[in-house]
């Protein structure tokens, strides 16, 4: 492999399909591959994070293990607290508590690491680093996780602010302003993979208040459309090297099953293996 000192790490959210993110960065820890340079996407911040403080198997842990465990995703959570998923679990007691986040090693990395969020007033994308203050890590990670509709409007700055996906799913194009022309990425879906053409319509009463909000996920579709055929544009050319499921994913956003998870979890361990190949 190329040395990684000059070389920018994507990494893409999409939920629960997330774990085939948790897999490669595992290997990439095992093996000691390490980036001067990350930026992560809803689970994709939240799988970088436990990268960067280097804790190894953590995600996978949080992501398969402790869902077992706690089924903190689903219909319940939202009729009682308006959220799909126990946020109040996932983001305070678990790194707090359960599954302890070392805050101290994070914050002594030499590796910038970023995490996307979407700005409800703005409908553009926002990209926060923060090396000093884990509430404020914790606020931009949740954040950047809290999906439009099922998830409540979490705040940054007091500013409103949503699900980076939906302004910014696949940053690459910031890691290139960011001065790394070369990128590894990692997606959570095969390649071939895009969304319906057409764009979603945002009934009246969502978001009201937020039309900024209401337009960004309005042409989410082709906004994510088209960061893909950036993607195969750029691995065309050799700047970045994309790893990414070989077979179309089975795992939904807010995936249960943890037999489903268990063997996408293992596909991204397998996949991560193909960045020994990388000529970057």
């Amino acid at each position: 492999m190329t040395d990684s000192k000059n070389i920018g790490l994507v990494l893409e959210g999409g939920g629960m399909r997330g774990v085939f993110t948790c897999g490669v960065l595992d290997y990439f820890m095992d093996n000691n591959i390490d980036f001067p340079y990350a930026i992560g996407v809803s689970a994709g911040a939240c799988n970088g994070l436990s990268f960067i403080s280097k804790q190894r198997g953590r995600a996978k842990f949080s992501n398969i293990d402790l869902l077992d465990k706690y089924k903190y995703i689903g219909f319940k959570h939202y009729i009682r607290k308006r959220n799909i998923m126990d946020f109040d679990l996932l983001f305070h007691e678990f790194p707090d508590n359960i599954i302890p986040y070392d805050y101290n090693k994070y914050f002594a990395s030499p590796t910038r690491f970023e995490m996307v969020t979407s700005n409800c007033l703005t409908g553009k994308a926002e990209y926060y680093e923060d090396k000093s203050d884990k509430n404020r890590v914790i606020d931009i990670a949740k954040a950047s996780s809290s999906l439009p509709i099922v998830c409540p409007i979490t705040y940054v700055d007091n500013i409103p602010m949503l699900d980076g996906g939906i302004c910014d799913s696949i940053p690459v194009a910031r890691a290139i302003e960011q001065g790394y022309r070369k990128n590894v990425v990692i997606l959570t879906r095969n390649k071939g993979y895009r969304k319906e053409k057409k764009d979603m319509k945002v009934p009246s009463f969502i978001y009201r208040k937020y039309p900024a909000m209401r337009q960004a996920l309005s042409s989410r579709n082709s906004l994510y459309n088209a960061q893909l055929d950036l993607v195969d544009k750029l691995e065309e050319e050799g700047s970045v090297f994309v790893i990414r499921p070989q077979k179309p994913v089975l795992v939904d956003r807010i995936e249960k099953d943890i037999n489903k998870l268990t063997a996408l979890y293992e596909e991204g361990y397998e996949c991560g293996k193909l960045i020994e190949e990388m000529n970057l």
